[in-house]
C-alpha cells in the first residue's frame, strides 16, 4: 500500500514540472528503482493508471530502471554486488558490509508535449 504515496508523490512532481513548462501532455516518466527498495513496479504501474486518469499524465508510460545492489565490506573496502542474497564480503568473509547502491528511489526525467 506504501505504493500508493509514493505514487501520488510522482504524479505531484510530474504535473507541477508540466505546468511549469506549459505542456499539454505527460508522455512518459522514468523512475529509478534499486534492487533493494522494496516497491513494486506492477504496483506502482497499478496506483498511476487510477490515480492519473482525468489529469494530463493520463497514459503516460512509466519507464522502470532497476539498480543492482551494491555493498563495501567495512573491513577490507571491496566493493560488490552480493550474489542471490549472500551479503558476506565475497573478499573476505566479513559480514561487516554497508549498502552504497541498490536502495534509490527517484524520478529520473519527465517528457511531455508541448
Amino acid at each position: 500500500m506504501h505504493e500508493l504515496a509514493v505514487t501520488q508523490s510522482l504524479l505531484n512532481i510530474a504535473l507541477e514540472h508540466a505546468e511549469q513548462a506549459e505542456a499539454k501532455q505527460i508522455t512518459r516518466l522514468t523512475i529509478v528503482m534499486g534492487d533493494l527498495s522494496s516497491f513494486v513496479n506492477e504496483s506502482v504501474q497499478f496506483y498511476w493508471d487510477i490515480i492519473a486518469e482525468g489529469t494530463i499524465a493520463q497514459g503516460a508510460e512509466l519507464a522502470f530502471k532497476r539498480i543492482p545492489a551494491q555493498f563495501e565490506c567495512q573491513n577490507c573496502g571491496h566493493s560488490y554486488s552480493p550474489l542471490r542474497g549472500e551479503l558476506h564480503c565475497p573478499q573476505c568473509g566479513s559480514p561487516n558490509v554497508k549498502v552504497t547502491g541498490g536502495d534509490e528511489f527517484r524520478l529520473e526525467s519527465i517528457d511531455v508535449e508541448t
